[in-house]
Protein backbone atom coordinates (compact mmCIF):
# COMPACT_ATOMS: atom_id res chain seq x y z
CA UNK A 1 0.00 0.00 0.00
CA UNK A 2 2.82 2.35 0.79
CA UNK A 3 4.50 1.54 -2.55
CA UNK A 4 1.29 2.30 -4.39
CA UNK A 5 1.07 5.72 -2.74
CA UNK A 6 4.68 6.56 -3.70
CA UNK A 7 3.99 5.56 -7.32
CA UNK A 8 0.88 7.74 -7.44
CA UNK A 9 2.82 10.68 -5.98
CA UNK A 10 5.53 10.34 -8.61
CA UNK A 11 2.95 10.29 -11.39
CA UNK A 12 1.30 13.42 -10.06
CA UNK A 13 4.64 15.26 -9.86
CA UNK A 14 5.71 14.07 -13.32
CA UNK A 15 2.67 15.22 -15.26
CA UNK A 16 3.52 18.99 -15.20
CA UNK A 17 7.07 18.26 -16.34
CA UNK A 18 5.74 16.12 -19.19
CA UNK A 19 3.53 19.01 -20.33
CA UNK A 20 6.40 21.50 -20.05
CA UNK A 21 8.77 19.56 -22.31
CA UNK A 22 6.56 19.62 -25.48
CA UNK A 23 5.80 23.30 -24.89
CA UNK A 24 9.49 24.12 -24.62
CA UNK A 25 10.24 22.06 -27.74
CA UNK A 26 7.47 23.83 -29.63
CA UNK A 27 8.70 27.22 -28.48
CA UNK A 28 12.32 26.52 -29.48
CA UNK A 29 11.26 25.24 -32.90
CA UNK A 30 9.22 28.37 -33.54
CA UNK A 31 12.03 30.82 -32.66
CA UNK A 32 13.64 30.89 -36.20
CA UNK A 33 10.34 31.95 -37.74
CA UNK A 34 10.94 35.71 -37.27
CA UNK A 35 14.33 35.38 -39.02
CA UNK A 36 12.74 33.54 -41.95
CA UNK A 37 10.07 36.19 -42.15
CA UNK A 38 12.78 38.91 -42.16
CA UNK A 39 14.41 37.57 -45.35
CA UNK A 40 11.73 38.48 -47.93
CA UNK A 41 11.74 42.24 -47.09
CA UNK A 42 15.55 42.41 -47.64
CA UNK A 43 15.32 40.61 -50.97
CA UNK A 44 12.40 42.81 -51.98
CA UNK A 45 14.38 45.95 -51.11
CA UNK A 46 17.32 44.77 -53.26
CA UNK A 47 14.98 44.09 -56.16
CA UNK A 48 13.43 47.53 -55.77
CA UNK A 49 16.87 49.18 -55.83
CA UNK A 50 17.81 47.25 -58.97
CA UNK A 51 14.51 48.24 -60.54
CA UNK A 52 15.11 51.92 -59.74
CA UNK A 53 18.62 51.79 -61.23
CA UNK A 54 17.30 50.08 -64.34
CA UNK A 55 14.67 52.81 -64.76
CA UNK A 56 17.34 55.51 -64.33
CA UNK A 57 19.53 53.88 -66.99
CA UNK A 58 16.57 53.50 -69.30
CA UNK A 59 15.66 57.19 -68.92
CA UNK A 60 19.27 58.22 -69.60
CA UNK A 61 19.39 56.04 -72.71
CA UNK A 62 16.08 57.50 -73.86
CA UNK A 63 17.29 61.10 -73.37
CA UNK A 64 20.53 60.31 -75.21
CA UNK A 65 18.64 58.70 -78.09
CA UNK A 66 16.28 61.68 -78.30
CA UNK A 67 19.20 64.15 -78.31
CA UNK A 68 20.87 62.23 -81.15
CA UNK A 69 17.61 62.17 -83.07
CA UNK A 70 17.07 65.92 -82.57
CA UNK A 71 20.54 66.72 -83.94
CA UNK A 72 20.80 64.27 -86.82
CA UNK A 73 17.27 63.78 -88.11
CA UNK A 74 17.43 66.95 -90.25
CA UNK A 75 16.92 66.53 -93.96
CA UNK A 76 19.59 69.04 -95.04
CA UNK A 77 22.92 70.25 -93.70
CA UNK A 78 24.52 73.36 -95.20
CA UNK A 79 28.04 74.51 -94.41
CA UNK A 80 30.17 77.53 -95.22
CA UNK A 81 33.76 78.23 -94.29
CA UNK A 82 37.37 78.31 -95.38
CA UNK A 83 40.04 75.82 -96.40
CA UNK A 84 43.79 75.41 -96.47
CA UNK A 85 45.72 73.37 -99.03
CA UNK A 86 49.32 72.47 -99.76
CA UNK A 87 49.23 72.45 -103.55
CA UNK A 88 51.55 71.49 -106.42
CA UNK A 89 51.27 74.40 -108.94
CA UNK A 90 53.65 72.97 -111.52
CA UNK A 91 55.53 69.77 -112.35
CA UNK A 92 58.85 71.03 -110.99
CA UNK A 93 57.76 73.71 -108.53
CA UNK A 94 57.60 73.41 -104.78
CA UNK A 95 54.31 73.22 -102.93
CA UNK A 96 52.45 76.45 -102.27
CA UNK A 97 50.14 77.42 -99.42
CA UNK A 98 46.66 78.05 -100.83
CA UNK A 99 43.56 79.37 -99.10
CA UNK A 100 39.95 78.78 -100.11
CA UNK A 101 36.35 79.64 -99.56
CA UNK A 102 34.18 76.56 -99.25
CA UNK A 103 30.41 75.98 -99.35
CA UNK A 104 28.38 72.81 -99.50
CA UNK A 105 25.05 71.11 -98.95
CA UNK A 106 24.33 67.56 -97.80
CA UNK A 107 20.99 65.86 -98.34
CA UNK A 108 20.52 63.10 -95.72
CA UNK A 109 18.46 59.97 -96.34
CA UNK A 110 18.87 58.71 -92.77
CA UNK A 111 20.60 59.92 -89.62
CA UNK A 112 23.87 58.54 -91.02
CA UNK A 113 23.87 58.51 -94.82
CA UNK A 114 23.73 61.53 -97.12
CA UNK A 115 24.98 62.96 -100.42
CA UNK A 116 27.12 66.11 -100.42
CA UNK A 117 27.55 68.76 -103.11
CA UNK A 118 30.66 70.91 -102.54
CA UNK A 119 32.08 74.04 -104.23
CA UNK A 120 35.24 75.99 -103.50
CA UNK A 121 37.68 78.55 -104.87
CA UNK A 122 41.38 78.25 -104.01
CA UNK A 123 44.05 80.95 -104.30
CA UNK A 124 47.82 81.06 -103.91
CA UNK A 125 51.06 82.70 -105.02
CA UNK A 126 53.66 80.04 -105.88
CA UNK A 127 57.34 80.87 -106.09
CA UNK A 128 58.48 80.39 -109.71
CA UNK A 129 62.03 81.72 -109.38
CA UNK A 130 63.53 84.65 -111.29
CA UNK A 131 61.75 85.49 -114.51
CA UNK A 132 62.48 87.66 -117.51
CA UNK A 133 58.90 88.91 -117.39
CA UNK A 134 58.69 92.34 -115.81
CA UNK A 135 62.48 92.66 -115.45
CA UNK A 136 62.64 89.62 -113.21
CA UNK A 137 60.05 90.93 -110.76
CA UNK A 138 57.46 88.22 -111.51
CA UNK A 139 58.52 85.62 -108.95
CA UNK A 140 55.19 84.90 -107.26
CA UNK A 141 52.29 85.14 -109.73
CA UNK A 142 48.81 84.64 -108.36
CA UNK A 143 46.98 81.47 -109.40
CA UNK A 144 43.53 80.08 -108.62
CA UNK A 145 41.49 76.90 -108.96
CA UNK A 146 37.72 76.39 -108.79
CA UNK A 147 36.12 73.02 -108.18
CA UNK A 148 32.72 71.40 -107.88
CA UNK A 149 32.35 67.89 -106.45
CA UNK A 150 29.66 65.48 -105.28
CA UNK A 151 29.73 62.29 -103.26
CA UNK A 152 28.44 60.28 -100.28
CA UNK A 153 28.85 61.21 -96.63
CA UNK A 154 28.43 58.66 -93.85
CA UNK A 155 28.28 59.39 -90.12
CA UNK A 156 29.92 56.41 -88.46
CA UNK A 157 30.11 57.86 -84.92
CA UNK A 158 27.20 59.73 -83.37
CA UNK A 159 27.01 61.47 -80.00
CA UNK A 160 24.56 64.16 -78.83
CA UNK A 161 27.30 66.83 -78.88
CA UNK A 162 29.54 65.67 -81.74
CA UNK A 163 29.85 63.30 -84.68
CA UNK A 164 32.55 61.89 -86.95
CA UNK A 165 31.87 61.24 -90.64
CA UNK A 166 33.68 59.90 -93.66
CA UNK A 167 33.25 61.62 -97.02
CA UNK A 168 34.44 60.97 -100.58
CA UNK A 169 33.68 63.19 -103.56
CA UNK A 170 34.55 63.46 -107.21
CA UNK A 171 34.09 66.19 -109.77
CA UNK A 172 35.82 68.78 -111.92
CA UNK A 173 38.48 71.39 -111.19
CA UNK A 174 39.33 74.42 -113.32
CA UNK A 175 42.79 75.96 -112.97
CA UNK A 176 43.63 79.54 -113.87
CA UNK A 177 47.44 79.77 -113.85
CA UNK A 178 47.87 82.72 -116.25
CA UNK A 179 45.84 85.42 -114.49
CA UNK A 180 48.95 87.16 -113.16
CA UNK A 181 51.62 86.34 -115.74
CA UNK A 182 51.27 89.50 -117.86
CA UNK A 183 50.34 87.44 -120.91
CA UNK A 184 53.25 85.04 -120.49
CA UNK A 185 52.27 81.37 -121.03
CA UNK A 186 52.17 79.67 -117.60
CA UNK A 187 54.38 76.83 -118.85
CA UNK A 188 57.31 79.25 -119.32
CA UNK A 189 57.14 79.92 -115.58
CA UNK A 190 56.91 76.27 -114.67
CA UNK A 191 53.18 76.40 -113.97
CA UNK A 192 50.50 74.11 -115.31
CA UNK A 193 48.51 75.36 -118.29
CA UNK A 194 45.01 76.71 -117.88
CA UNK A 195 42.28 74.13 -118.20
CA UNK A 196 39.92 71.69 -116.52
CA UNK A 197 40.63 68.30 -115.03
CA UNK A 198 39.20 65.85 -112.57
CA UNK A 199 39.15 66.36 -108.82
CA UNK A 200 38.88 63.70 -106.12
CA UNK A 201 38.54 64.33 -102.40
CA UNK A 202 38.57 62.07 -99.33
CA UNK A 203 38.14 63.50 -95.84
CA UNK A 204 37.23 62.78 -92.23
CA UNK A 205 34.67 65.30 -90.98
CA UNK A 206 34.36 66.12 -87.29
CA UNK A 207 31.42 68.23 -86.14
CA UNK A 208 30.70 69.74 -82.71
CA UNK A 209 27.11 70.77 -82.03
CA UNK A 210 26.47 74.15 -80.44
CA UNK A 211 22.72 73.46 -80.71
CA UNK A 212 20.83 70.62 -82.43
CA UNK A 213 20.68 72.79 -85.58
CA UNK A 214 24.02 74.67 -85.48
CA UNK A 215 27.55 73.36 -85.22
CA UNK A 216 31.17 73.86 -86.22
CA UNK A 217 33.20 71.47 -88.33
CA UNK A 218 36.79 70.60 -89.22
CA UNK A 219 37.75 68.14 -91.96
CA UNK A 220 41.31 66.98 -92.74
CA UNK A 221 41.35 66.24 -96.45
CA UNK A 222 43.23 64.60 -99.30
CA UNK A 223 42.61 66.25 -102.68
CA UNK A 224 43.84 64.87 -106.00
CA UNK A 225 43.80 66.75 -109.33
CA UNK A 226 45.11 65.86 -112.78
CA UNK A 227 46.71 68.93 -114.35
CA UNK A 228 49.46 68.34 -116.88
CA UNK A 229 48.47 64.68 -117.35
CA UNK A 230 49.92 63.95 -113.90
CA UNK A 231 48.42 63.51 -110.45
CA UNK A 232 48.77 66.22 -107.85
CA UNK A 233 48.49 64.70 -104.36
CA UNK A 234 47.47 67.64 -102.20
CA UNK A 235 46.66 67.71 -98.49
CA UNK A 236 44.89 70.23 -96.31
CA UNK A 237 41.66 70.77 -94.41
CA UNK A 238 38.34 72.57 -94.54
CA UNK A 239 36.40 74.11 -91.67
CA UNK A 240 33.48 76.36 -90.89
CA UNK A 241 29.90 76.61 -89.64
CA UNK A 242 27.12 74.05 -90.10
CA UNK A 243 23.39 74.71 -90.24
CA UNK A 244 20.83 71.87 -90.29
CA UNK A 245 17.23 72.28 -91.39
CA UNK A 246 14.24 70.29 -92.58
CA UNK A 247 12.92 67.03 -91.14
CA UNK A 248 13.30 63.54 -92.56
Amino acid sequence: MYSFRRLALLLVLGLPAAHALPAQSSSSSSNPAPQDQAQPPAATQTQQQMSVQARIRARRAQRRSQAIHDAYSHLYEAYVGAAYLRYFPGPHLQRVNEYSWNVGLTRYYSERLGVTVDARGTYGTPFVGLSEVGNGSLTKPAISQYSGMIGPTYRFYLKPKYSVSGRVMGGIDYGNFSGDTNGQPPATLGLYSNGSTYAFSASIVGEYNLTPAVGIRIAPEYLATGFGSTVQNNRGFTGGLVYRFGKQ
